[in-house]
């Protein structure tokens, strides 16, 4: 009898159905640098095709070079965020600099999309709090990353899409740049194969709300962890700061910002509410 009764329970837990293996893990997909012509058009040809949101990371200068493609990202529900302006490392700017870089942005991106950026990623992840503050962008989140496949420097877009497939975590922020023909093949093929690995991908806002997770501004965030969100205040100690950042930095970091005394004053140093 002990034995039957053993056997129907092993039976019951064989037959009962996999929650886990059904439990969907989220990336968030993320593009700086663009838009760049032909190469952000076939991105999001793919996107659309796959059903896909990401989130794209802008430079001014590169609006108002490509603004209906820029008017064509918001259009199609992708997430905006600012990169400022001119892709300078912000320690190479002084206060007043870094100021009139994201107003300048923020203007390219709000008159070109009818929408202001959700989100900041400083150029190399480089930036310091206490002059965010001081800008347009103070009420913004920053963004920076968990998988950096280095697409900027890599031609090979197999190479490229398996760093992204081996890496990738539940939670995980990609970074990638949408000036190339292999890293949009490589973006493209990363989807593919994730979304049947069970992965499904969203916008970091997105990735934040699904985490229980709400961002708030000047605070910097690497990944969303479905247990405890990862941000910059637990991780700062374990990253070492960028010494010799190259572009971008091999990894996000929040580096030494080197401050430039300027005694002039200008409106683009003054804190602005949305």
């Amino acid at each position: 009898m002990r034995r039957m009764i053993c056997a129907a329970v092993l039976c019951c837990f064989l037959t009962l159905p996999s929650f886990a293996a059904d439990t969907p893990k989220y990336l968030a997909l993320t593009f700086d640098d663009g838009p760049s012509g032909r190469f952000t058009s076939r991105l999001l040809d793919g996107l659309v095709e796959r059903e896909v949101h990401a989130t794209f990371f802008l430079c001014g200068y590169r609006i108002e070079q490509y603004p209906e493609l820029t008017a064509r990202i918001a259009q199609e529900g992708h997430e905006i965020g600012t990169h400022g302006y001119a892709h300078k490392f912000f320690n190479s700017l002084s206060a007043e600099g870094v100021c009139c870089d994201l107003s300048k942005a923020q203007r390219c991106i709000e008159e070109t999309t009818g929408v202001q950026p959700t989100l900041l990623r400083p150029p190399g992840g480089i930036y310091d709090t206490k002059v965010l503050r001081q800008t347009v962008c103070a009420k913004l989140p920053v963004v920076l990353w968990s998988v950096d496949p280095e697409d900027w420097r890599r031609t090979d877009s197999d190479a490229v899409a398996s760093h992204i497939i081996r890496k990738a975590e539940n939670g995980d922020i990609i970074l990638m740049h949408d000036m190339s023909d292999s890293s949009v093949d490589a973006a493209l093929r990363v989807i593919d194969e994730l979304t049947a690995q069970g992965f499904r991908f969203v916008t970091v806002s997105e990735l934040a709300s699904l985490a229980g997770s709400t961002m708030q501004g000047g605070e910097a965030y690497y990944r969303f962890s479905f247990e405890k969100n990862d941000s910059i205040s637990e991780r700062e100690a374990e990253t070492e700061p960028c010494t010799n950042p190259a572009f971008p930095p091999p990894r996000p970091c929040k580096a030494a910002f080197i401050a430039r005394q300027n005694s002039r004053r200008s409106s683009c140093c003054v804190p602005m509410a949305y």
